[in-house]
């Protein structure tokens, strides 16, 4: 259901072009956070990619599995220490069984959009619902759409990046565009198509799926979702 835009060229620079991502600031809140709904159980983290969050879960003392489409994405994985020691399950993470069940499972970073069909997206969560022990959990970081009528917005600008997303509101889409600096000073430009949801759609998923959710925040601090939020924190429960 996904098609793999992360392949070896996107793969050998996400790190650096999410390098803001990477910052202690904004990691250790969500490792804090999620290590919180893990317990003394295990984590599935969807789109595991190169590893920002699923690194330092496991060095806290959390085991993580990963699913991941991108064999590139992965292999950054690997090459980082304490990379080899997370199984990874090549494959969509709306379908592949990792074949065992956990006590959280988590899409963070507005991966739940990388599935580009409502379907697609129901499907997730019930194959999260699948994979989850009784009791368990499951975590969405996402973006809320932007508001009616605006077309683009700027979501970072640093000296070496330029994101700009690009909403179509008739097909409930977005292209996130990024403009990244190359050694040579120029820009190279890449392109990611997402689908984005509402926090009541995702809800919605989540009693298809038999789940029900249980709190939701505007980031990994905890703090309260109001409608200046421009990103929520979910949870939902079986």
């Amino acid at each position: 259901m996904i098609e793999d835009h992360f392949g070896e060229e996107v793969a050998a620079r996400y790190d650096a072009d999410s390098a803001a991502m990477f910052a202690p600031e904004v990691v250790e809140p969500a490792v804090e956070f999620l290590a919180d709904q893990a317990g003394d159980g295990a984590a599935l983290e969807l789109g595991v990619g190169t590893g920002r969050i699923a690194l330092p879960l496991a060095a806290s003392g959390v085991t993580v599995h990963g699913i991941d489409l991108s064999e590139a994405m992965v292999a950054r994985l690997r090459a980082k220490p304490g990379g080899e020691a997370i199984d990874v399950t090549i494959g969509d993470f709306a379908t592949a069984d990792a074949g065992r069940t956990f006590a959280l499972a988590y899409l963070v970073f507005n991966t739940i959009g990388n599935l580009m069909t409502q379907d697609a997206q129901v499907a997730c969560f019930e194959n999260v619902a699948r994979h989850l022990e009784p009791g368990g959990c499951f975590v969405i970081e996402v973006n809320v759409p932007a508001p009616h009528g605006e077309t683009h917005r700027l979501f970072d600008a640093g000296e070496s990046h330029i994101g700009i997303d690009e909403y179509d509101a008739v097909n409930q889409g977005l292209v996130s565009h990024h403009y990244s600096r190359t050694p040579d000073g120029t820009f190279a430009h890449g392109s990611i198509p997402l689908r984005y949801v509402w926090p009541s759609e995702l809800d919605l998923m989540a009693r298809i799926a038999g789940m029900r959710l249980r709190e939701r925040w505007g980031d990994w601090t905890r703090e309260p979702f109001t409608s200046h939020s421009t990103k929520h924190v979910s949870v939902w429960t079986t």
